[in-house]
């Protein structure tokens, strides 16, 4: 699947960056399309002359894989839970996508904990294989950040990676001593926060085991970076995560002011900040630095992050007779006829042998398992696809239907279940063509799924390639 959007679909990405940033949005600096094709180029150009040199991972939306850091790996398995340890930072980066000024309980997509061993019940359960600390500034909260450390390490030992993220400023060398003893194997600098000082940095190399430098890449300090790779090699720094600008209604007035160019998409990011990655990534393999440089751009976090948190969600709602789709959807086959008609299917399955559980038959419709399409009849029966995601919330909203799972007396997390899309109705070849391109091996380009079938393919399968510039 590719990444080339009908313009339709663009138009309603331009509608939804439109509303978000109401008022603010006539600010926003947009390329025409002789700007965006010159810019798509440019980008083609770069990334062809990586080419054989990196390793594109995840439908191309991160590179270079070749040598990712020990954290990188597990967010790109879909294994990593973020844990933002207390809602506070000491710094004021123009880039933060939100305010970080009051102490709140530690969270996760939405789920508050105020136990360490509440957290650690919840990796267990949901299946993690890493998780991070992260803030506002974990060091904010020393004590917090290093008990939570703790009670992972304590129930998972090496089978759990930490990491944790730190603009370093409240890094001494007995705190790098003690996180090191808690069991942290990874820490994570944002040295833009700090005017690209290593001091701090310097701190935690040979006391905690993995030293990564993770940073926006910002246009205009490109060629500092340039300048900087072998210097931050030499002081020890084991990876560099480079991350593209995004826009937020927050950090609004700072980039319109810095004359950005802004591009419409999933979010609306920033275009220089996605050429100066790929650019810094270049200059690093070109000229042999041994810097390992991994550009995480914002559709990877936005369509592998989220396809994970689907996927990992979905198990506590999937029905029998229901499938995950690799989009991480919730998908329900179902037929829809006269009764007479869905009585006689119905009585196909059990002749069949097949069992029970998968198939259900309620409110007019027979819905039924993938496998058991060779079983249907479609002359007198109409097939009916839906989907649905399956998201955590703190407490039930009852507006969809839903399930708890507990982690202590005093903690649950909730499951909810939520419709996306419509209803398709398929008949005739338009079934068979659907069978053919989402039930069968795939791998049909944009241009071979029959017209009818692209609304669709956004819960079928992720998108591949970066964003287009428009």
């Amino acid at each position: 699947m590719g990444n080339i959007l009908v313009p339709a679909a663009r138009e309603r990405r331009r509608a939804a960056n439109r509303e978000e940033f109401s008022a603010d949005y006539n600010r926003l600096h947009f390329p025409d399309a002789a700007m965006a094709a010159a810019m798509m180029d440019r980008r083609g150009e770069l990334l062809a002359q990586l080419a054989g040199q990196v390793e594109l991972g995840c439908g191309g939306t991160k590179l270079d894989c070749s040598n990712l850091a020990p954290g990188c790996r597990i967010c790109v398995a879909g294994g990593w839970s973020c844990l933002f340890i207390n809602g506070r930072c000491n710094c004021r980066c123009f880039y933060c996508p939100t305010g970080q000024e009051a102490t709140g309980l530690p969270t996760t997509n939405t789920v508050e904990f105020r136990t360490p061993a509440d957290y650690v019940r919840y990796l267990e359960l949901f299946g993690f294989s890493g998780a991070s600390i992260s803030g506002g500034e974990p060091l904010l909260t020393p004590g917090r950040s290093l008990a939570f450390i703790t009670a992972i390490k304590r129930r998972f030992g090496a089978a759990m990676p930490v990491w944790l993220y730190t603009n370093g400023t409240l890094l001494t060398a007995d705190l790098a001593a003690r996180l090191a003893d808690a069991g942290l194997d990874e820490i994570r600098f944002d040295i833009g926060a700090t005017g690209y000082h290593l001091d701090a940095l310097r701190r935690a190399v040979g006391v905690i085991p993995t030293v990564t430098v993770e940073i926006p890449a910002i246009p205009e300090e490109a060629g500092r970076l340039k300048e900087g790779l072998l210097t931050l090699r030499e002081a020890g720094v084991d990876h560099l995560n480079l991350h593209q600008l995004r826009l937020t209604p927050y950090n609004l007035p700072q980039l319109v002011e810095r004359g950005y160019t802004f591009l419409h998409g999933e979010k609306v990011t920033v275009l220089e900040s996605e050429l100066a990655a790929l650019e810094l990534l270049r200059h690093s393999v070109e000229w042999g630095i041994g810097l390992p440089v991994n550009y995480c751009s914002f559709v990877y976090k936005n369509r592998h992050q989220a396809q994970a948190a689907r996927l990992r969600n979905g198990r506590f709602l999937l029905k029998s007779w229901e499938e995950s789709t690799a989009a991480g959807y919730l998908r329900t086959l179902a037929l829809v006829g006269t009764p007479a008609a869905l009585a006689r299917q119905e009585e196909e399955f059990r002749a069949a042998g097949v069992a029970s559980t998968l198939w259900n038959r309620g409110s007019g419709r027979l819905a039924f398992h993938p496998q058991l399409l060779p079983l249907v009849d479609f002359s007198d029966l109409q097939l009916v696809v839906g989907y649905a995601t399956a998201r955590q919330r703190q407490a039930v909203s009852y507006h969809n239907p839903f399930t708890t799972v507990r982690l202590s007396p005093s903690s649950q997390v909730i499951i909810e279940r939520a419709r996306v899309g419509r209803d398709f109705e398929l008949s005739g070849d338009l079934t068979k063509s659907f069978t053919q391109t989402f039930l069968g091996k795939g791998g049909e380009s944009l241009a071979e799924i029959a017209a009818p079938l692209l609304e669709l393919l956004p819960f079928e399968r992720l998108p591949t390639g970066l964003a287009d510039y428009y």
